[in-house]
Parts: structure tokens; sequence; C-alpha cells
């Protein structure tokens, strides 16, 4: 009798912190979509990817039509655990966050940082964190080993980006100090900052470490990376405020497919570092 009252005790107490509650959500339950998404179950959800973001979002070589990567299998396996529709809509990346707040698409789900600016006008669900590397040429001609290096060079980041901001700041550390100031470079997307280190146009681009990497590792004749910066930043799926029940869904299923160790295992099928995982959390401002 004693251990059956203990026993109750220990699960009202874990019912009022909110852990069987979690616990109970950490499962696919595609059948019962109409039941819990009311607003969206039936409905196609228009995903917004940049289609030339490796390791995350990127046309298949074989099939220029399929998108894969990791974002990509992330959301193909999170709707399937949800029982939600949902299709592909590509674009370039500087312009899928404003296709999401105009109501065009329903989620930009593409190597997406969190930022309490962007968190005004949309809801995250985050799922890992971000490290941020910095690209150069082969043999690092400039001898950039850390962004303090990039005073007085041609610097690429995407428009809209933390690394924008980043240069930014930077560039006024550098001028504060009595160097010459960075020269920024904007690039719309993945694919045309990459070119602008090929062809000799910028000295460093500084994006997302995973990123950095793949490109290394499948062009080593022509880059490499000159730095990496734990940047603590978080990474999400994004969607308008107001759509509760998308916003749910989404959570729900990268918590059950954590849960299951899904994720784990497609961020190390395509390249990415497993570590990088973190619990799923619904993110506002």
């Amino acid at each position: 009798m004693r251990r059956s009252k203990r026993l109750l005790a220990t699960l009202l107490v874990l019912v009022g912190t909110g852990f069987l509650a979690a616990e109970a959500l950490a499962k696919c339950e595609p059948e019962k979509a109409a039941a819990k998404y009311p607003s969206v179950a039936g409905k196609k959800i228009k995903v917004a990817v940049d289609p030339e973001s490796p390791p995350y979002t990127f046309r298949d070589p074989k099939n220029f039509e399929n998108i894969i990567g990791f974002d990509a299998d992330l959301t193909r396996a999170v709707f399937k655990c949800t029982g939600l529709q949902f299709e592909f809509a590509a674009g370039g990346w500087s312009g899928l966050l404003p296709s999401v707040i105009a109501g065009q698409n329903d989620v930009m789900w593409s190597d997406l940082y969190y930022t309490a600016e962007r968190a005004r006008q949309v809801d995250y669900v985050v799922y890992m964190e971000a490290g941020t590397g910095g690209l150069v040429r082969k043999g690092n001609p400039k001898g950039i080993k850390s962004l303090g290096d990039a005073c007085g060079m041609r610097a690429a980041a995407g428009l809209g980006t933390v690394e924008e901001a980043a240069f930014r700041d930077q560039s006024t550390k550098c001028t504060t100090a009595g160097k010459p100031a960075i020269q920024l470079v904007s690039y719309p997307d993945i694919a045309a900052g990459v070119r602008l280190i090929q062809n000799e146009r910028a000295d460093l681009m500084m994006t997302d470490l995973g990123i950095v990497d793949r490109a290394t590792q499948e062009n080593p004749a022509i880059f490499e990376r000159g730095f990496k910066i734990l940047t603590g930043f978080r990474i999400g799926a994004a969607v308008k405020k107001g759509n509760e029940d998308l916003l749910k869904a989404i959570y729900d299923g990268i918590q059950a497919i954590q849960t299951e160790g899904t994720q784990k295992k497609l961020l190390e099928s395509n390249g990415v570092d497993p570590t990088l995982q973190v619990t799923a959390e619904i993110l506002r401002k």
C-alpha cells in the first residue's frame, strides 16, 4: 500500500510538471491527423526550401524534381508521422521566409536560424544547433583563420542572414581598431555565394558549417574551411504566426522521431554531426 501511494504521488508530480504529457505526444499517430490538427488535415502544406543548400535541401542529381538532404528527409519523416500532406516549393533562400510571412507558402524548412527579429513574424520549432564555417579558396591564400582576420577582405554572406550581421559587426570592430573595413558582398542563395569564392570575387564566405564542409568535401581542389565557430544559434522550421495546428503538428512530429532516434540517423546519413541535435521546442517572440 505504501508503495502504491508513493507511486501515485510520483505520477501526480510528473503529470503536474508535464513530463507524462510530453511522453504521450512522443509517438507517431498519422491516423489521428483530422482530430489533432483539424485546420490543416487534408490540405497540402507548402514547404518552402532552397534547392541549392546541400547538405540540407538540394536537387537530386539523378532526378532534378526530387529534393533531398537532411531537412528534406526530416520534413518527409515528420509529415508521415503526423499524417499530413505536403509539397516542396523551391526558391532562392532569401525569398523563402518572406513567402511564408506573405502566406504564399506555409512553412520554411531550409537551414533557417532562429533570431528574435525573425520570430516577431513567425513561430519556430527548433531541432538542432548550428555551427558556422568560413569557406575560402584552397590553400587559404589570404590566411583567414578567424572572423577577426576578415578586416579589409571581401566577405560574402546571404541577404538578411546572421552571418551578414556578424560581418557588419566585425567591420565596425575593424575600423575602431584602425584596420580597413570589411567589403561586404551579399548573395541571394548558397550556390551564388559559393561561386563568389570559386571565381575569386570574394575572399571569404561565412555560412552554416554543414554547408561549408559539404562544399569542401565535394570540391577539395577548389575550397577549404578557413575556420569554424560554434555559435549556439538554433535551427528550425518557421510557420507564420496564427497557424497553430501546423506549428503543433511539426512539433509533435519532430518530438516523436527524436524519441525514435530517427533524427540522429538522418543527420548521420546526410553527413551532419548528430551531436548538433537539440530537443524539439517551440520558440515564439
